[in-house]
């Protein structure tokens, strides 16, 4: 009976009873008890171990974070490092990946030289947009040990990037950054032309010379007195003269201490003219009408106006350099010129061909020259003529011998010597002073007109590559040497080289 009553409680309780060691198992859970006991203590001692270890764990894994951090900011400063030197060295015109790099490798991705002319010009705008662009480092014509007076301004060197290079008033300023002291924009002509038709640029690169027949394709004077045109307010609004008309027009009227064409110190912006191939060849007030809608657009953004009769492209232009059509275009272009709102007028050229090269010829542009009172000449022009080969007896490539045959104007080296040497016949007659007049009558009509004439100007054109032809043109009478096919096969670096040439001539 008490036992039952015993199991009875037992139930009552529930299982924490159950844990209650009865006096029959005493000892026995005494010692089943111990053991547990002594395996919680190893526990504990386990874990005190461990949480000991801990601060050497955490020793360890400090200097391998560490080293880890350490080694990511070595790799970003050196991407860094290296990144500054790439753009450096790929934006200095004095790199030679230019040369021997870049323009092979666009020679090779585009057969045709006018893709490669495109590709060009769009690389230089975007590159100049970013601030990317080739250019001179170290201000290298800061020595003047090249500076040169032309139409009163002194040019910071004689080197100069003819027209062509630049049809449309696209990259003037990358152009500049490239070391020219004259860049010369267009031609363009009065109203949009497409020019003509594609293929219209051949390569001969075993004599680094180009023929082409663009035919003065152009977007037409409005399209680039509107690029010239933003070009002059941005330079305003950037140089804290506001972003209005008047603005504008203070730049323009030399406010801004810098030539209204260039924008830039010792530079000049030359931007060249021509007629519409559509103008009827005969009709000489048609073709004067051309040229005049030209300027009245575009003189207020040039410091030189260049009058292009020259271009053998365009069927009839070159007629126009006999004497008598010839002043009367550059008697208009003048008027015109003198008419411009600007307190400063643009100065005028006319760009000749080489081809004209007879003795009549040449004293007949002269006449008009000065019967017209232009400021100067540049000569030349791409020619008609298929040079002989350089050096003497060497034989064209097959392919290039059928390039020869292409129609167009021919470009490149072989054009040096007669360049050189026309420049060299205008500088004499120009010397002379403007031919007598007819008359005693027309003598003493002319005579405080003509009493002290100013020099005119010569600017060569026409194969010059390197800084020994550069100063042979300035040392025949010339006052800038231009350069076009010489830059496309020498690289964005061609001036700058040019240069450094001329300089070490100076001190040898």
């Amino acid at each position: 009976m008490a036992v039952n009553t015993i199991n009875l409680v037992l139930r009552s309780v529930g299982p924490r009873t159950r844990a209650v060691p009865s006096l029959r198992y005493t000892t026995q859970r005494v010692s089943v008890f111990h053991r547990p006991l002594v395996a919680s203590n190893s526990m504990t001692l386990r874990y005190s171990s461990d949480k000991a270890s801990e601060p050497t764990q955490v020793a360890k894994e400090v200097p391998k974070k560490a080293g880890r951090g350490f080694k990511r900011t070595v790799l970003g400063t050196s991407l860094a490092i290296a990144m500054l030197v790439g753009y450096i060295y790929a934006t200095d015109t004095r790199a030679s990946i230019h040369r021997y790099g870049v323009v092979p490798l666009v020679r090779l991705i585009y057969p045709d030289a006018e893709d490669a002319h495109h590709v060009g010009v769009d690389a230089l705008k975007m590159l100049y947009k970013y601030g990317l662009h080739p250019r001179e480092r170290g201000n290298q014509d800061g020595d003047n040990a090249l500076a040169t007076e032309v139409f009163g301004y002194t040019l910071s060197n004689p080197i100069g990037i003819s027209g062509g290079l630049d049809k449309h008033a696209e990259i003037p300023d990358p152009l500049f950054g490239i070391g020219a002291a004259v860049v010369e924009v267009g031609g363009t002509t009065p109203l949009p032309q497409e020019g003509n038709p594609r293929p219209r640029v051949f390569r001969l690169p075993s004599q680094r010379a180009m023929i082409n027949r663009y035919g003065l394709n152009s977007k037409g004077a409005d399209h680039m007195a509107a690029v010239l045109d933003q070009r002059v307010r941005d330079y305003a609004y950037a140089n804290g003269f506001g972003d209005h008309e008047e603005a504008k027009q203070l730049v323009l009227n030399g406010e801004a201490g810098v030539p209204p064409g260039s924008l830039l110190p010792g530079k000049l912006l030359a931007v060249q003219v021509a007629k519409n191939k559509a103008t009827p060849d005969g009709d000489l007030e048609a073709i004067k009408r051309d040229y005049v809608y030209c300027v009245d657009r575009l003189a207020q953004y040039a410091d030189i106006l260049v009058v292009n009769v020259s271009s053998p492209n365009t069927p009839g232009l070159r007629d126009l350099q006999a004497t008598a059509p010839l002043t009367a275009i550059l008697k208009a272009v003048v008027g015109a010129a003198k008419n411009v709102d600007r307190k400063t007028k643009p100065f005028v050229m006319v760009k000749v061909s080489p081809d004209e090269d007879a003795d009549e010829q040449v004293s007949g542009i002269c006449a008009a020259v000065w019967g017209s009172g232009v400021d100067g000449i540049i000569v030349g022009n791409t020619t008609n003529r298929r040079p002989e080969p350089l050096p003497q007896g060497f034989q064209l490539p097959p392919k290039e011998q059928n390039t020869l045959k292409e129609t167009g104007g021919y470009s490149g080296p072989q054009l040096f010597d007669r360049t050189v040497a026309l420049v060299g016949r205008y500088r004499t007659l120009l010397d002379q002073g403007p031919p007598a007049p007819e008359s005693t009558k027309e003598s003493a009509e002319t005579a405080e007109e003509t009493e002290s004439p100013a020099r005119k100007v010569l600017f060569a054109s026409g194969g010059i590559t390197n800084g020994e032809q550069a100063r042979a043109a300035l040392d025949a009478g010339a006052s800038v040497a231009m350069m076009y096919t010489g830059v496309v096969y020498g690289g964005i670096g061609t001036v700058t080289r040019v240069k450094q040439e001329m300089r070490d001539q100076q001190k040898s």
